[in-house]
């Protein structure tokens, strides 16, 4: 599904990502995990087209991603859920939902906003109201429910449990990992070391711009290394 091979990406003159490798699989979550400031951010914004590449290729279905305009990503199967959320908060439910579709004019919108709508049942209730109202909770939900508006065959989630309750975080996670029945690929980013891993198929660590470790998912939650330095085991 998603190849990247010695990424390289900058913001003036310091280079924050060093030669980033990693692949994700079709049908697979992969989570890429790591302190703040260990630029996964950076990466996720460099899939979505809105960070540039300095160096190293995305290959997205097989086909030469490294160049495509970020405004075309999103046509071709790879949508994201950013870092804080960024509805459009005086905007309704319906309204935030409409134009995650917005690529499309068919009749199966109003499916897509029943199957959200049925995904989070608290977004149907609240579907005329202003997105600025929702808790941070419902907010994270409606995030990810306006990317998947987009038929996406892949999902990007940055940091989607951040600021989160955990009875919330374990809502999101649930979500995350049903996911898979709906045929969606996800690389999600999270700070929630052992919440990713607990739902995801394969990870990697990532520090200072850097892919340091990866393999399964539950190989990695059992690393000695891994267990003292991000799950506080």
């Amino acid at each position: 599904m998603l190849t990247v091979e010695g990424l390289r990406s900058r913001y003036g003159r310091i280079e924050v990502l060093h030669g980033i490798d990693l692949t994700v699989t079709s049908g697979e979550i992969v989570t890429v995990v790591g302190a703040n400031g260990a630029g996964k951010t950076t990466l996720l914004r460099c899939l979505s087209g809105v960070q540039p590449v300095t160096a190293g290729s995305i290959t997205f279905r097989g086909e030469a991603f490294t160049s495509v305009p970020a405004h075309r990503r999103l046509k071709l199967g790879l949508a994201q859920a950013p870092e804080g959320r960024q509805i459009f908060t005086n905007l309704s439910v319906e309204e935030n939902l409409r134009l995650g579709a917005f690529l499309f004019n068919d009749e199966r919108v109003h499916r897509d906003m029943e199957n959200a709508f049925n995904m989070f049942p608290i977004l149907k209730e609240k579907r005329n109201q202003v997105a600025g109202g929702l808790s941070g909770g419902q907010q994270q939900m409606l995030a990810i429910a306006r990317a998947l508006m987009g038929r996406p065959a892949c999902l990007l989630l940055d940091e989607p449990s951040m600021g989160l309750a955990p009875l919330l975080v374990q809502q999101i996670f649930d979500v995350i990992q049903g996911l898979k029945a709906l045929d969606v690929t996800v690389l999600l980013v999270e700070q929630n070391a052992f919440g990713a891993l607990s739902i995801a198929d394969r990870g990697y660590v990532m520090e200072t711009g850097q892919i340091v470790m990866g393999g399964p998912a539950e190989d990695l939650i059992a690393d000695p290394r891994i267990r003292e330095a991000y799950l506080g085991i």
